[in-house]
């Protein structure tokens, strides 16, 4: 497994306004965009592409396009939704399809209640969002439900990373599969509840308000 920190001042900037308990929902939403395509353009470095052959108005040349299979990005419910126009700025011909998982609040496993994937993902490099790497769990049950249709690689986009769910990730993956985990940063700590310290609270919640 690689990880990938992104330094940056304006991924900085832009997390540090995230942070403030006083963002308001609105620009939280577009402040994660923002911080979203900052992040795609680092993670889609090693993206698969082919030559193609064009005609601009003065004359023939050689260009870059996407390879076939297309890349599929994959948010993660319900948080994940805030990241996906950031990505489709910068992939607007990637496809798209959604995993629904939540954490229980006690064992802090992941627990999968919606599908909207292909059953074969042969040679289709994948792309997860999901804002919060905190105990790791849903990665990690995101990331094998991809390995396990055929996925040739998955890189994970995260706003914010915790050390607990960084290791935990580290150890599951290991060297046994091509996954890349990029970040905007690494926190302090998980606490006693499972939070990311400082963190930036429920992304969800801050995303598209409180769901009981």
């Amino acid at each position: 497994m690689r990880l990938q920190v992104i330094d940056h001042p304006l991924v900085a900037h832009k997390l540090t306004a995230l942070r403030r308990k006083e963002t308001p929902s609105p620009v939280f939403r577009q402040l994660v965009e923002e911080l979203m395509t900052l992040l795609a353009y680092e993670a889609t470095r090693d993206i698969d592409v082919e030559p193609l052959e064009i005609e601009t108005p003065v004359a023939k040349t050689t260009g870059t396009a996407l390879s076939n299979p297309l890349p599929i990005v994959v948010p993660i419910l319900r948080a994940g939704l805030g990241m996906l126009s950031g990505m489709e700025r910068i992939m607007p011909t990637a496809e798209v399809g959604f995993l629904g998982m939540k954490r229980d609040e006690e064992t802090f496993e992941a627990v999968t209640y919606a599908n909207r994937l292909p059953d074969d993902l042969s040679n289709r490099q994948c792309f997860v969002l999901d804002p919060m790497l905190a105990t790791g769990h849903t990665l990690i049950a995101s990331i094998d439900y991809l390995l396990e249709r055929g996925a040739k690689d998955v890189t994970a986009i995260c706003l914010l990373g915790a050390p607990e769910g960084i290791k935990a990730l580290e150890d599951h993956v290991g060297d046994r599969a091509d996954v890349t985990v990029v970040l905007a940063a690494v926190d302090e700590r998980l606490n006693e509840k499972g939070y990311i310290v400082p963190g930036l609270g429920d992304a969800g919640d801050r995303l598209y308000g409180v769901v009981d």
